[in-house]
């Protein structure tokens, strides 16, 4: 495994009119990407939240066929150490990052993968993290 891929990554092939270049990536990557737990959460969250509806339904489909599909990433004892060493590096110099996305962070970062996501700004400053944003 190369990459770990953030919500806004994995649900663009769900989107009416998907990024042409972040399919392209997970076609060429495919054997490459995993998943960390909680972009699962994210996924059934954000089908959950909807109406019962078809929208609904073929989120769930979606998030049911990657997970049996793709490699999901556990948050472990190693990754809850680096996490919390991290976050408070990260408050001693002012920087808060939402919860989740430390958690992902610090899976992507004890499994030595790259990140990818379109939200870089919310994972900048975790030190020694590689990014990549495969809508650029």
């Amino acid at each position: 495994m190369k990459y770990l891929l953030d919500t806004n990554i994995i649900s663009e092939p769900i989107k009416p009119n998907p990024n042409s270049k972040v399919i392209d990536n997970l076609k060429k990557y495919s054997k490459e990407i995993a998943l960390p737990v909680f972009v699962i959460y994210e996924l059934f969250k954000g089908a959950y939240q909807l109406p019962e509806s078809k929208k609904r339904n073929h989120i769930l489909y979606y998030a049911e066929r990657t997970i049996i599909e793709l490699p999901v990433l556990l948050y472990t004892e190693k990754a809850a150490r680096w996490h919390g060493q991290e976050s408070a590096r990260l408050q001693s110099i002012g920087k808060l990052p939402a919860f989740i996305d430390a958690q992902i962070a610090a899976i992507a970062k004890t499994h030595d993968l790259i990140l990818v996501t379109r939200n870089i700004d919310d994972f900048k400053y975790f030190d020694g993290l590689e990014l990549e944003n495969w809508f650029e």
